[in-house]
């Protein structure tokens, strides 16, 4: 069986973590996999959004066991280096071109949650459940802690990762962690109109705003005006801003 499903449906990407009977726990295997579907989509132009999910019951429910009881008997560098695999997906997420939507169902515990959290955006039904229990067992989500720590602050970036408690959709809609909550019975398709906003803009405009997000993350107010009178000089470059200047003044 393989350990991912894609499709592509109107210009938007859909990658199924396949393992439901691990309730799409991560391994080494799933995390390769997923790096080279993303690369896959990442290098297709035609592709305008790509969206991550679940099969079975669950979105995600963190490592596999095989790779905990991997943790426990490595050394210190053997350690690092498999973290890294782990950061090393969630810094490819950021260098997607296109946008990267989480669509979360059921639970997205621990590592499933970071690589949620790791998404450009995250929508879910309003019965999924989120959290990082990672501290119950001795262990820190480290590497989302980059990304957590830039989305809310310290304060509640350290209630998430030191208490463990589960939170749910609307809960983190409300946190902004999660950007939309829809009906669990409705999901498939509110999800597919979600995501086919991309296929109704520019491309390279999306492209161009989504690498300013996340090259202005720490530079100051000035090198961030900076950059984005470069960005804004490199979009009205574009084929995509040239024509709508001429759509908007045939007007």
């Amino acid at each position: 069986m393989s350990l991912l499903l894609t499709a592509t449906e109107s210009a938007i990407r859909t990658i199924t973590l396949n393992r439901p009977e691990k309730r799409n726990a991560l391994n080494d295997e799933l995390i390769a996999a997923l790096k080279a579907a993303l690369r896959e989509a990442d290098s297709d132009e035609s592709v305008r959004a790509i969206v991550i999910r679940g099969a079975g019951k669950d979105f995600c429910s963190g490592a596999d066991l095989s790779s905990i009881q991997k943790i426990a008997t490595a050394s210190f560098e053997e350690n690092v280096e498999d973290a890294r695999v782990l950061a090393e997906l969630f810094e490819q997420i950021r260098e997607v071109k296109v946008p990267v939507i989480a669509a979360v169902h059921g639970r997205s515990l621990a590592g499933g949650c970071g690589l949620a959290t790791a998404c450009d955006l995250v929508v879910a039904t309003d019965t999924s459940r989120f959290g990082y229990p990672e501290v119950k067992i001795g262990f820190v989500p480290a590497m989302v802690t980059a990304i957590l720590r830039r989305n809310l602050g310290e304060k509640k970036s350290f209630e998430l990762l030191t208490q463990g408690f589960e939170y749910s959709a609307n809960e983190g809609l409300a946190l902004g962690l999660v950007n939309r909550v829809f009906a669990e019975d409705s999901f498939d398709s509110d999800v597919r109109e979600y995501a086919a906003v991309y296929s109704k803009v520019s491309r390279s405009a999306v492209e161009l705003t989504k690498s300013l997000i996340y090259r202005i993350d720490g530079q100051t107010f000035a090198d961030a005006l900076e950059t984005g009178a470069q960005i804004n000089a490199k979009a009205r470059m574009t084929e995509d801003c040239k024509q709508g200047i001429a759509k908007f003044l045939e007007k």
